[in-house]
């Protein structure tokens, strides 16, 4: 009797888990589900204005796909995407590793640890429209950075920085990497304050390297955490749009060399072709999707091993 008593009350407990759930649920079926849902539907028609009269909707099946993946734009605006996310991630993650370790590492005893993580957290704190206007105008061509340059003569007139398809690029990185190293830093801290002192007191014994020591207990401790940022920057990644979009005045500009996926989803949207907007998000979600799986079945794979 008084185990079925204990087993109802573990069942009365456990309810109240589902209740606080109900929250999220409702608002992820509100915002998300349904969206989804609506976005899919509509990219099976031709629903767009051109100029005073609306155009559908008509169903045309797979033609938006068809249309969407047979244009060049497409695959050179994924290029630029995964170009400008590559090169603000990599110099990102490499830097977030170092500090964290730095910081995570009694031995080092570092002074003013907390100004510190408060500084390079800071930037994440900025929206990225202000950023874009602060690069913009530290950039152009009467900014402060031309003035530097000028003064101490290494270039001869000012340096078009927006004009060049590599300077621009560069920027874009740039801004990336300063607005999102601060975040990945204090995630990847979190996960190696969280491993064993043990384990590296047991190392030194053996005398392993501070090398043999990173690769050997650190990394693959911290490559659930590890795997986890880099699927959040991909995602992210694949969804640039605010900066970009405000330091070109969503021309992409050299030469649609800054243009990505969002921004001509964006375009799509604007001139309201919600057929082909529609088949956009839907690609973008199965190619986020399927390069999100290949991160991950590669970090199973080298757990097996």
């Amino acid at each position: 009797m008084d185990k079925k008593q204990s087993n109802k009350n573990v069942v009365k407990f456990n309810r109240w888990g589902y209740i606080f759930l109900i929250p999220f649920f409702v608002t992820y079926v509100i915002f998300s589900f349904i969206p989804l849902c609506s976005t899919i539907y509509n990219s099976f028609f031709e629903n767009y204005r051109s100029g005073l009269k609306q155009i559908g909707p008509n169903f045309v099946g797979l033609a938006n796909y068809g249309n969407l993946l047979g244009t060049a734009e497409v695959w050179k605006y994924l290029g630029n995407t995964l170009i400008m996310w590559i090169g603000g991630f990599i110099p990102q993650i490499v830097i977030a590793l170092l500090l964290a370790y730095w910081f995570s590492d009694p031995s080092l005893r570092l002074k003013g640890q907390r100004f510190f993580k408060t500084v390079i957290y800071m930037p994440n704190l900025i929206m990225a429209s202000a950023f874009s206007m602060l690069f913009f105008a530290l950039f152009s061509d009467s900014g402060p950075v031309n003035q530097i340059l000028l003064s101490l003569h290494l270039i001869k007139e000012p340096y078009k920085f927006f004009q060049f398809v590599i300077a621009s690029r560069v920027l874009v990185m740039l801004m990336n990497f300063l607005m999102w190293f601060g975040n990945t830093t204090i995630l990847l801290m979190a996960g190696m304050l969280g491993i064993d002192s043990s384990l590296y007191e047991a190392a030194q014994v053996d005398g392993a390297t501070a090398s043999q020591v990173f690769f050997k207990i650190t990394m693959p401790i911290l490559r659930p955490i590890f795997v986890y940022v880099l699927i959040t920057s991909l995602i992210g990644g694949l969804q640039m749009f605010d900066v970009p979009q405000i330091l070109t005045n969503g021309r992409g500009n050299p030469t649609d060399s800054l243009t990505t996926v969002i921004m001509l989803l964006n375009r799509y949207l604007t001139s309201k072709d919600v057929g082909r907007g529609g088949a956009l998000s839907v690609f973008m979600f199965i190619v986020t999707g399927i390069l999100s799986l290949i991160v991950f079945r590669i970090n199973t794979t080298k757990d097996k091993d």
